[in-house]
């Protein structure tokens, strides 16, 4: 199988690894439009050998999109208008708008819409990790409007190429679901690192205080803009509710606090500890 990835970053680098060790791939094309990724995805050896678009596309069996979830939404009709038999997928953090840039779209069902569920603060070739996807969920999205075959097909890369587990679900559901157990918690992570930031001045002072807790809780405040900014805007309307829980919750603890309710703040905090059952 020979198969491209478009943005060979943390998610697409990491992709091409994975299906080269597993032996899914024979080969990996790489195409990226930032020549220091193309450099350091060969000197790392996340691809066999690099190529421009058009020329990717004609020698692939798979064509993998892995670029920001903005860009998706012109790159991927412009794939697909190039493709004959291959099969295109993307892996962004949203659905439903990349999937409506294409409902129309005489190769449609060329196309499968994937959402591999894993990543790290980090960005660029560099960051790409082997065994990032082990063991962890793949989303897939419309699979009825894609062409039941290059379902199958696209469920063995993730299962054998990727040792991935498979979920299905629909575009509209998909950032519902994502709003709540993935943009929230960035953002939010984001919003605590720039408080402390403008809060405290020294630091020196974070530096020497921070510890596990408030490291796991900012960790992905180091994620890049260039990535996040692009799903804040695509699935604004889902982010928006999901802040308005969560605001409503803190203000419900600060209320308690200032009238000096801890039993109810204790009892408050056991139903938070449920999520143990959940995430075990």
């Amino acid at each position: 199988m020979k198969v491209t990835v478009v943005g060979i970053g943390l998610i697409g680098g990491s992709i091409a690894l994975a299906l080269k060790e597993s032996g899914f791939a024979e080969t990996v094309i790489g195409v990226d439009n930032k020549s220091e990724h193309i450099i350091k995805a060969l000197e790392l050896k996340l691809v066999d050998k690099v190529l421009l678009l058009p020329d990717a596309i004609k020698q692939s069996d798979i064509v993998i999109l892995a670029t920001p979830v903005d860009s998706l939404l012109t790159l991927l009709p412009q794939v697909l208008d190039q493709v004959d038999n291959q099969i295109v997928i993307e892996v962004g953090s949203t659905k439903k708008l990349v999937v409506a840039s294409v409902k129309n779209h005489p190769k449609r069902k060329n196309y499968v819409a994937t959402h591999p569920m894993a990543g790290t603060e980090y960005s660029g070739p560099e960051a790409a990790i082997r065994g990032l996807f082990a063991g962890k969920c793949s989303v897939f999205c419309d699979v009825e409007d894609s062409d039941p075959t290059a379902v199958e097909t696209i469920k063995r890369l993730y299962e054998e190429g990727m040792n991935m587990r498979i979920v299905y679900l629909d575009s509209v559901s998909h950032d519902v679901h994502t709003a709540y157990i993935s943009h929230i918690s960035h953002i939010c992570s984001f919003a605590l690192a720039q408080t402390v930031l403008d809060k405290e001045k020294e630091e020196a002072r974070i530096f020497e205080l921070a510890s596990g807790g408030f490291d796991s809780t900012v960790r992905l405040a180091k994620s890049s803009p260039d990535t996040w900014i692009p799903i804040f805007r695509q699935n604004r309307e889902n982010i928006i509710d999901v802040l308005d829980e969560y605001i409503n919750t803190l203000l419900t603890f600060k209320g308690l606090m200032l009238s000096g309710s801890y039993d109810t703040f204790h009892k408050k905090l056991e139903h938070a500890n449920d999520i143990r059952r959940i995430l075990k």
